[in-house]
C-alpha cells in the first residue's frame, strides 16, 4: 500500500461513522433506483434530488413503467432538476434496457456505458451501489478528498495521478459503503472556503443559467408541458426572448427528440 493511503482510510471512515448522510437512494439496492438517483445527482443539488426522488418512483416505480412512459409525462416528473436532456436519455436508456436486457440492468461496466446518458462515473456509480462491485470510478466529491489529501500543495491536478490512489484504497470487500464515505467527506471538504477541487485540472466554474440557451430551452419545454402543443407565433409572442432564439432553441429540441413539428406547430415527442 502507497505510503500516507492507510491514514487516509482510517480519517475518511472515522468521519463516515460520526456524520454519514441518510438519503432515501442509500437504503435501497435496486438497481432501477440506484440508476435514476445517479443520473438526477448529475448536476444537481443533493437537496432538490431529495425533494424529486419520491415524486419520480410514485409515477414511474420500475423501468418497464419508465420504457412504456410518454416522453412529455417523464419530463413533467423531471421539472426541477434541470438540464431536461438527462430526462430524455433516461427514457431512451429504459426503452432499450427492456428490449436488450429483459427490464434489467446488466452487471457489466462497458455495457452500461454503452447506454444513452451513462458515463464513466455514473457507470462506476450503479455498479458499486447497486451491485457492490469493486470498481474504481470518479465524481466531484471522490476527486476533491484525494486532492485535499495527497496533493495539498498542488496545482492543475490531472484524475489520472488519482486514479492509482482511487485504485489503492479501494475497500474490494464493501465498495459500496467505502464510496458512500469518500463522497460524504469530500462534500464536506466543498463546503471549506478554499475548495480542493479548483486545484484540479478539470476544474471549470458551471455557466451561467440566465440569458443562456438552457434558459430558452427550458422555458420552451415548460410552456410545452402545460400547453401540450402550441404555434412559434404563440411561443414567441409569450416568451421573453428574441424570436432568432427561440427558433434556434425549439430546432434544436426537435433534433434532440423532445419535440415534433407538423406544419408550424410544435408537440412534445410521444
Amino acid at each position: 500500500m502507497r505510503p500516507h493511503t492507510a491514514e487516509f482510510k482510517r480519517v475518511v471512515w472515522d468521519y463516515y461513522k460520526k456524520r454519514k448522510r441518510d438519503f432515501p437512494w442509500r437504503r435501497r439496492r435496486n438497481p432501477y433506483k440506484v440508476l435514476v438517483s445517479e443520473i438526477m445527482l448529475q448536476q444537481t443539488q443533493v437537496g432538490r434530488v431529495v425533494e424529486k426522488y419520491k415524486e419520480f418512483f410514485k409515477k414511474f416505480p420500475n423501468l418497464q413503467s419508465l420504457a412504456q412512459a410518454r416522453v412529455g409525462d417523464v419530463l413533467t416528473a423531471w421539472q426541477g432538476l434541470g438540464y431536461n436532456r438527462r430526462a430524455l436519455m433516461l427514457k431512451k436508456l429504459s426503452e432499450i434496457v427492456a428490449v436488450q436486457y429483459g427490464g434489467e440492468l446488466p452487471q457489466d461496466f462497458e455495457k452500461l456505458i454503452e447506454l444513452p446518458g451513462i458515463g464513466p462515473s455514473t457507470a462506476g456509480g450503479v455498479m458499486a451501489f447497486a451491485f457492490n462491485k469493486p470498481v474504481v470510478f470518479i465524481e466531484t466529491n471522490i476527486r476533491r478528498a484525494y486532492i485535499h489529501f495527497f496533493f495539498k500543495n498542488a496545482e492543475k491536478v490531472h484524475d489520472k495521478k488519482l486514479i492509482p490512489l482511487i485504485e489503492a484504497t479501494l475497500d474490494r470487500k464493501n465498495p459500496r459503503e467505502w464510496y458512500w464515505a469518500l463522497m460524504d467527506y469530500g462534500a464536506m471538504l466543498g463546503t471549506l472556503e478554499h475548495n480542493p477541487n479548483k486545484r484540479s485540472a478539470h476544474y471549470a466554474l458551471q455557466s451561467k443559467f440566465k440569458g443562456s440557451n438552457r434558459e430558452v430551452r427550458g422555458s420552451i419545454l415548460k410552456f410545452l408541458i402545460a400547453k401540450k402543443r402550441v404555434n412559434v407565433e404563440t411561443i414567441e409572442k409569450l416568451l421573453p426572448f428574441p424570436a432568432a432564439r427561440i427558433e434556434k432553441a425549439l430546432g434544436g429540441l426537435a433534433r434532440d427528440g423532445f419535440l415534433i413539428k407538423r406544419k408550424n406547430v410544435y408537440h412534445l415527442s410521444t
